[in-house]
This record gives structure tokens, sequence and C-alpha cells, in this order.
């Protein structure tokens, strides 16, 4: 006969607090992020050699973080999650501590060292999510990580912000205060991290005997199946979507006419959608279920590609670019979730590492080429471009539907 295990009420109130502990990081994260990518472009600008040059320290932030994130996962199976974390928002704090010292001395590739530096950041902190939906049972997962996204509502709005009010803390040198902004709140994330995150798995009822734990497969075997499929689809397809998009938006606007002034605001819309329905998207996945939840999120990102398609002018702009961040959360949301549920503990990091590493690099290839495409085919061309994309997504999801329907 089964028991309860006594430690299981501790176990849960850990995972809770962890959740929470996430969250605030990824707050701090975001907000971070979002300085470095509200002023990486114009520092680059001011410091490169060569006009050619100037995008360098921004691109090097998402490679950066492409290159790191398999690493990443085989540090925190290695080292465990708690450390590894550590370790990467001292990363971060350690790039906005570069970036400072090079501002001030006008170093570019100075620069470029520490803006990598904060990619590395980004590669360990996306793995947030992902330690948040293994530290609860399967029916809490999706809550898990919708409770995670939470943190970035107020730091995605709040990091343009942080980056006006910080910019000239160090003058003259512009805008070294805000590189050490971002160094307080990586070092923030610290404190945190190493205070307060515990870094357990999902507690799990125990009976007179633990199950012993199943072996690791194969990483082919694991990618072959449906729910890895529909996972890795929805959340690469959402990345690319989502930045092919929202990177040409701000340069299609003032190109329609639009002040650029006007371009931040869509962008505060895009984020607003972005990050605002992590406070129900969990909830609205428990009661409707993940298939809904997903279509739901693909229907809306195709949505934005109508409106962008129907009309040019700026209400036009901040509504499809609003159901682009809504549609994407419900898809990376749903995504995550599914890929908690694709591995065996044993396998976690070879399949977290895989399928962060094809999201990463999708989303580096839709950055690249949003430029080009606005320029050479327009923003209505490159709106349709992307259905397509969303196409392959509720393939692969419906596939992973019917086996689940399957005896």
């Amino acid at each position: 006969m089964s028991t309860l295990d006594p430690a299981l009420p501790r176990l849960a109130a850990t995972s809770r607090r962890d959740a929470l502990v996430l969250a605030a990081c990824q707050a701090l994260y975001i907000a971070a992020i979002s300085i470095d990518l509200t002023l990486t472009g114009l520092t680059g600008q001011q410091l490169a050699p060569v006009p050619a040059l100037a995008t360098l320290p921004f691109a090097l932030i998402t490679v950066a973080g492409a290159v790191v994130t398999w690493f990443a996962a085989q540090l925190i199976a290695r080292i465990g999650r708690r450390r590894a974390f550590v370790l990467g928002a001292a990363s971060g704090a350690a790039g906005g501590l570069v970036s400072v010292l090079a501002v001030m001395q006008q170093h570019f590739w100075l620069f470029c060292a520490g803006t990598a530096a904060v990619g590395v950041f980004q590669a360990f902190a996306q793995y947030y999510r992902l330690a948040a939906a293994d530290a609860v049972p399967e029916a809490l997962k999706a809550r898990a990580v919708s409770r995670v996204m939470t943190g970035g509502v107020l730091a995605a709005l709040a990091g343009p912000a942080l980056a006006a009010w910080s910019r000239d803390w160090l003058s003259p040198s512009a805008f070294a205060g805000a590189y050490l902004m971002v160094a307080l709140l990586g070092g923030l994330s610290v404190l945190l991290l190493a205070g307060l995150y515990r870094g357990g798995d999902a507690p799990v009822a125990a009976a007179a005997a633990p199950p012993p734990a199943l072996p690791a497969r194969p990483l082919r075997e694991v990618m072959r199946q449906p729910v890895f499929c529909a996972a890795v689809a929805n959340n690469v397809v959402a990345a690319m979507a989502m930045m092919f998009v929202m990177t040409a938006a701000p340069l299609a606007a003032v190109a329609c006419g639009h002040a650029i002034d006007d371009g931040a605001r869509i962008m505060q819309w895009h984020l607003v959608g972005m990050y605002g329905p992590a406070f129900f998207a969990g909830a609205l996945i428990a009661r409707w279920g993940l298939p809904r939840v997903l279509a739901l999120g693909m229907a809306l990102c195709a949505l934005c590609c109508l409106v962008a398609l129907g009309s040019a002018s700026l209400r036009a702009f901040e509504l499809a670019l609003l159901l682009l961040g809504i549609g994407w959360n419900f898809m990376f949301v749903g995504g995550t979730t599914l890929l908690a549920r694709s591995y065996r503990p044993a396998e976690r990091a070879r399949v977290q590492g895989a399928a962060e590493l094809l999201r990463y690099a999708a989303t580096a290839v839709a950055t690249l080429a949003a430029g080009p495409v606005l320029q050479g085919v327009g923003w209505a061309t490159l709106n349709a471009a992307t259905l397509p994309l969303l196409v392959l997504a509720a393939g692969m999801t419906a596939w992973w539907v019917r086996a689940e329907r399957r005896p």
C-alpha cells in the first residue's frame, strides 16, 4: 500500500519559492537585456572603427547565446541549476562592467566582449522556465512556465526607461551609466539565486519503493517523438515569426511615414502582448488544454500578418504587433510545456540543449534576414512569408495530437 511521503509539503513549498525566485530573476534578466537591446546599436555606431561593424556588438548578444546554450545545458547537468544560474548571472554582471569600461575608453573590441558576455547571461536565463517546469508535477508545468514568464511583464517596459534614466550616470561618457545598470541587475540576480534558489526537481508521491529510473534514450529517438517535434516546432516558429516581424516593424513604420517615437510605441504594445498573457496563459492551458491554446497562438500570429497586409496605418502596426506578442506567448509557453514532457530525467541536459540550440539558431537567422527581406520585398510580403512557418507548426502539433489520441 502506497503512503504519502511526509516531506512532500516541504518540497512543494520549495518548488513554489523557486518558481518565484526564477520569476524575479527573469524580470531582472529581461530588464538588463532590454537596456542592451535599446542602446547597443547606438553605442556600436559610436565606437565602430568602420560603419560596417556598427551592428556587430548587437549581433554578438544573439550569437554568443546560440553558441553557449548547448554547453549551458551540459553545465547545468554537471554542477546543478543553482551554481550554473549564478555563473550565468555573474557573466551578465561582468559583461555590463566590461561594457562600461569599453565605453569610457572608447574601445570597440572590448565592447564586443562585453555584449558577448551578456549573450552568455541570456543563454543561461533561457533555462529558467524549463527549471520551473521540471520542479513541479506534470499537471502544473504550464502554470509554472507561465509564472516565470510573468517576470518579464513590467521588466520589458521598464528596461528602456531604465536605459534612459541611467545612461548619463557616468557623464560625459555617453551610455556608460546604462551598462552599469546592466551590471547591477546581473549582480542582483546573483544574490537572489545564491541566497534563495534551491533548484530541486518535482516532488513525487512515494510508494514503499520508488520506481527505478528509466535509462536515457539516444537523442535521435527522443527527437523523433511527436511531442518533441511539436514542442520544437512551436518554440522555433514562434521565435522566428516574432523576431522576423518585430525586427522589421520599426523600420517599416518609419518607411510608411510614421515618426520614430511611433516606432517605440509600437514596440511597447508588442512587449505588452509578449509578457502580459503570462498572468493567465497557464490557467488557460489547464482549462482549455494545450492543443487549443497552441492553435489560438498560431491563429493570433496569422491574424497579425493579415492586419499588416491590410493596412499601413499606425493603429494597424500597433494591433499587428500586439497580436504577434500574444500569439508568441501562447505558442512559447505551450511549446515549453510540451518540451518538458518529452524527456526523461536522465535525458534532460541533452534534450533541452538541443531544443534551445535549434531555437537560437532559427532566431539568429530570422533576425539577420529581417532587414534584407524588408528592403527587398517590402513589409506586406515579409508578413506573408511567415504564414508557411505557422502552417508547419500547425502540422507538427496536429501530428502530436493524433499520437496522443491513439490507444
